[in-house]
């Protein structure tokens, strides 16, 4: 097919893609990742809201929460509680609302428009970009992978005390592709109870470690509304904003956005449109509400039991349990430090063995549901940046063997300690990946001719490029905090070539995104177009 432009004629695969184009509703796939999609009850339509209809989109927004729950995020909580006590739990309130928000602006681009956010980078940005993104975000879904890989390899550590390696726990993780695929062919209903069961695991294990230590309810109501951090220093500073690089997942986004299209939605209609919009965000808000629970479950549990406690003193105390661990803890006044793995072996020198096994599961509960998660992530995003249709097995097995190569090289000739540190790299290496996801989310739910009648509005636009400002902004200076920790001259010239590059990409999105805004001057070249939106009928189809 070819097209006239300027009195030239140009190959239809040669025309760059316009940002501002709209896109047909016989163009927009409809095919979804998932085999099935869910029927929604249509007998409830004079109700402002029906429980049955709210269950009907229950799923998506639970498999999205999984990311907040991985464990990532359970380390960067215990290292809250331990190092500020209850001090950050706002920081962890306002990053989950912030989330929230987010999230919402991706489920409303999968709704309706009918394609997920790495489709819709497809069709609208030009190749180098868009191959450029698609990289980027290949590399936040592995360091999330590679989390994952740690912590499930951990919990089997605890759970078998130590008869099973570090390194074995790693290959183990390779189950994980066996067990996803067998889940899936059991139908999306079924594979969505699975996540709940699983998330349900986490909420009854941190939850019991959360009854048996008992925290200071005031203190954790204060800590939590009170937007304070009394005789707080650089340790608690860069600790709040370890919170908000784990809470905010880059790879997330893409998801969501994807998950949403399992439900079967008229997009032709504008009713049904705005109310899976309102269920949708519903059932996100009531996941996020339940991550934030087990979230603050394990804050307050070190907050309240090892919050300035010193190495010698959980030494002596596991001394005096008889736990094989207390050579983790040197003989000096230093302020304990924890992760994921000292985090268990402290619990159960203070609490009592069961204490330890139940903080082991829960932590390969998490492990396990986020890696399925990150699997379907990895499989959005392939699909839609590169249109390959590659089998589950064969894009579960790339991605785990290439966040398992460098785990195991790790676990096999370092110790647990360094196998933990990986996780402060990770959550560097995905704070990096944010703007590549917050950048495009805002961009296109701004677009009138991409989606319609549900464009964001003035002050979602002025309040939804604020917050991802702000979220930026903070992560970026948790990339700076940890760079400058390397003191290695030849790493610091690396990484200043590496943000000149990494800086100009963010300046081009953000170009592009301010034009979608609204800031028509900035585009020089004279490429925006404002087609009238495609409006919807009052019957239930677009028109052609």
């Amino acid at each position: 097919m070819k097209t006239e432009r300027d009195g030239d004629v140009l190959e239809e695969s040669q025309r760059e893609p316009d940002l501002y184009s709209p896109v047909s509703p016989q163009d927009q796939p409809v095919s979804t990742y998932f085999e099935e999609k869910v029927p929604i009850p249509d007998n409830d339509t004079a109700k402002m809201f029906s429980f049955r209809k709210l269950w009907a989109f229950t799923g998506p927004g639970f498999l999205m929460s999984i990311a907040y729950l991985d464990p990532g995020n359970i380390e960067s909580d215990l290292q809250s509680g331990a190092k500020a006590g209850f001090k950050l739990l706002w920081v962890l309130l306002a990053s989950t609302i912030i989330g929230l928000l987010l999230q919402r602006l991706a489920a409303r681009l999968g709704v309706v428009t009918g394609m997920h956010l790495a489709e819709v980078c497809n069709r609208h940005y030009p190749t180098v970009p868009r191959i450029i993104l698609w990289l980027m975000v290949e590399l936040a879904i592995i360091g999330s992978d590679m989390q994952e890989v740690i912590g499930c390899a951990i919990a089997l550590n605890l759970l078998s005390v130590g008869r099973i390696p570090l390194w074995a726990g790693v290959l183990i993780t390779i189950i994980d592709t066996f067990v996803f695929l067998f889940l899936d062919k059991y139908g999306l209903r079924k594979l969505e109870a699975f996540f709940g069961f699983l998330i349900t695991v986490m909420a009854l294990s941190f939850g019991f470690e959360y009854v048996r230590v008992a925290p200071d309810q005031g203190e954790v109501l204060k800590g939590m509304f009170l937007p304070y951090c009394q005789g707080c220093g650089p340790t608690q500073l860069e600790q709040a904003v370890g919170i908000v690089g784990a809470v905010i997942m880059p790879h997330n986004i893409y998801l969501h956005s994807a998950l949403v299209k399992s439900r079967d939605i008229d997009r032709g209609n504008k009713r049904e449109v705005k109310e899976a919009n309102k269920y949708y965000f519903i059932e996100s808000s009531i996941a996020l509400f339940v991550s934030f629970l087990i979230n603050v479950f394990v804050v307050a549990v070190f907050a309240e039991a090892f919050y300035g406690k010193t190495n010698m003193e959980v030494g002596q105390k596991c001394n005096e349990s008889g736990s094989p661990h207390s050579d983790l803890f040197p003989a000096n006044n230093e302020t304990l430090q924890v992760d994921i793995y000292k985090g268990g072996v402290v619990l159960g020198c203070f609490f009592g063995p069961a204490a330890l096994y139940i903080w082991a599961i829960g932590i390969l509960a998490a492990g396990q549901s986020s890696t399925m998660t990150g699997t379907y992530s990895g499989q959005f995003v392939m699909e839609g940046f590169l249109n390959l249709r590659w089998s589950r097995f064969a894009r579960v097995l790339l991605t785990r063997s290439i966040a398992i190569l460098p785990t195991l090289l790790v676990a096999v000739f370092q110790d647990v300690q360094h196998l933990t540190g990986m996780n402060d790299f990770l959550n560097v290496l995905q704070s990096m990946q944010l703007p590549f996801a917050l950048i495009p989310i805002l961009t296109f739910t701004s677009l009138t001719s991409l989606m319609n009648d549900f464009a964001n509005g003035l002050v979602w636009k002025i309040s939804g490029g604020v917050l991802i400002l702000v979220v930026c902004a903070i992560n970026m200076y948790f990339v700076v905090v940890y760079v400058t920790t390397l003191n290695s001259t030849i790493l610091y010239v690396f990484s200043s070539l590496l943000s000149i590059a990494y800086l100009s990409f963010v300046i081009y999105l953000v170009w592009r995104c301010l034009i979608a805004l609204g800031v028509s001057r900035l585009d020089f070249r004279g490429t925006v177009q404002h087609p009238p939106a495609v409006l919807y009928d009052e019957q239930p189809e677009f028109d052609s």
